[in-house]
């Protein structure tokens, strides 16, 4: 490579710099912050917490011998209970389908509102929200709290009594959302009691400590890093957005230059150009994660929009127009630049295909729902030996047949085969009035499994292997299930 004469090569340093592999934590005082944005997270924060800690209470009637429990998932017994939905293990189709509704939901809502997920729903966000709360109640807005944290070496009483409130009040609500997820498991008015009296099974005491100890610091301490070192959403949501999504922006357009109200009315007595920005900080000051909106997309923007607030309310006591932070796109940035009017496009083929995978799944899961049976039946033939030859020449075969009887109700059922010529059934341990059509009753909302062997003549049946169908009918409503096997000749 040749170089001019007056450039050198500069040897490249091999030497380990001994600076800090990662960035230390700074810790972040939110300012409380009223307006529209926050009023909705007020909102949208009670209805889920009301939600989690409520649902476990609330009763739904299935009958005799049938839990109470609206939502519960029953591990004794494999079932799961949603109101008027029950779902069996041989169901948990429907629970992706639910997960695949629920991947392209969080899709959609990017491609219209970014990170509104992360804003708003999030459950680190609604706890950590929560805990801030609590920490303002306790000790204090942003200003106050800052001062005495700045003053720890001088801890007088007051201040400890804070502090130990502060955590107590922490303690109890992480207490409270450990123990509100076991109830979702059992029964929870006998649940409470059982744990208030120490009579309730070991495993729900481990979840409630270990569910305590990470909603403690996962929203009292480490907060914003989970969003930004943890969390992977921020970095697949970066590769899904496109230029339509409304994000919380700063218009610099209309921001810059950016000065103090006081210059900024100088500047303009002197014709020069000033933007509606006073450099006033607000923006900084009320956002949970501790960035300045002003310096664009960052990975530490949950898109909670009280950056937005903080904005309005300063510009209206400034006479100014709002909304110079807001939810927007760089492509409105740059129409207003060239003097073209805004343009928002909430429905585009991206949103188009969202919603239409949403209905797809959802529809079929909904037929899916409506149509299942709630009689069923399963066959699993005998492997050692896969068939007998009896004394007079005829085949056996022996098979495992396991009957789902999910309504709350007994059931009679007939036995039938099609298949082989001339086969008879007998269930073993079963009596029947019927031998060559058996009956029998299955429990409700049970799982019954017999033995079932099947005889016929081997003359009648030269085929190595013959399909045999095992069809089962419940003799008052004529439901019917069956269930597809072989039956093979030594």
């Amino acid at each position: 490579m040749n170089l001019p004469m007056n450039q050198t090569v500069r040897p490249i340093d091999l030497e380990p710099d001994d600076g800090p592999l990662y960035v230390a934590q700074k810790k972040v005082y939110p300012q409380s912050v009223s307006g529209t944005f926050r009023r909705i997270k007020w909102g949208l924060m009670a209805f889920c917490l009301g939600v989690y800690y409520l649902l476990p209470f609330v009763r739904w009637n299935r009958g005799l011998d049938a839990p109470s429990q609206a939502v519960l998932v029953d591990l004794p017994n494999s079932r799961f209970y949603f109101f008027f939905i029950e779902l069996w293990p041989q169901e948990v189709y429907y629970f992706t389908g639910l997960l695949i509704v629920a991947a392209i939901t969080l899709f959609l809502m990017n491609s219209i509102g970014g990170r509104i997920w992360c804003g708003y729903l999030c459950p680190q966000t609604v706890w950590t929200d929560l805990f801030y709360a609590v920490e303002r109640l306790v000790e204090g807005d942003r200003r106050e709290r800052m001062k005495k944290d700045a003053a720890r070496g001088t801890i007088k009483l007051q201040r400890f009594a804070e502090i130990t409130l502060k955590h107590s009040i922490w303690l109890l609500i992480a207490w409270w959302t450990g123990g509100a997820w076991v109830l979702y498991f059992n029964d929870a008015p006998t649940l409470v009691k059982q744990l208030v009296t120490f009579q309730a099974p070991m495993p729900a005491y481990i979840w409630i400590m270990i569910l305590t100890a990470t909603t403690y610091l996962l929203a009292g301490f480490m907060r914003e890093q989970v969003c930004v070192y943890m969390c992977p959403w921020p970095r697949i949501q970066a590769a899904l957005t496109d230029e339509w999504a409304l994000n919380v922006t700063y218009k610099y357009d209309r921001g810059e230059k950016r000065t103090s109200l006081k210059k900024a009315h100088d500047l303009r007595a002197l014709g020069e150009h000033v933007g509606d920005c006073i450099d006033c900080y607000q923006c900084v000051a009320v956002c949970p994660t501790g960035i300045d909106i002003r310096d664009g997309a960052q990975l530490g923007c949950i898109q909670c929009g009280l950056c937005i607030d903080a904005c309005d309310t300063v510009m209206k006591k400034v006479g100014r127009e709002t909304r110079l932070i807001g939810y927007d796109n760089d492509i409105n940035i740059q129409r207003r630049q060239a003097g073209k009017p805004e343009i928002y496009r909430i429905i585009r083929p991206r949103t188009i295909v969202y919603c239409a995978m949403i209905a797809a799944v959802g529809a079929l899961m909904l037929y899916a729902l409506l149509t299942r049976s709630l009689l069923d039946v399963n066959v699993l033939h005998d492997r050692n030996p896969v068939a007998v030859r009896l004394s007079d020449g005829s085949i056996r075969n022996a098979y495992t047949v396991r009957f789902l009887n999910k309504s709350g109700f007994d059931r009679v059922v007939t036995i039938d085969i099609d298949g082989p010529n001339n086969a008879t059934v007998h269930i073993v341990g079963a009596d029947s009035v019927t031998p060559d059509r058996p009956m029998i009753v299955l429990g409700r909302d049970q799982t019954t499994e017999l033995r079932v062997l099947v005889t016929a003549p081997s003359e009648d049946n030269p085929e190595k292997s013959t399909p045999v169908k095992f069809r089962i009918t419940d003799i008052g409503l004529g439901e019917a299930a069956s269930a597809t096997d072989n039956f093979v000749t030594p």
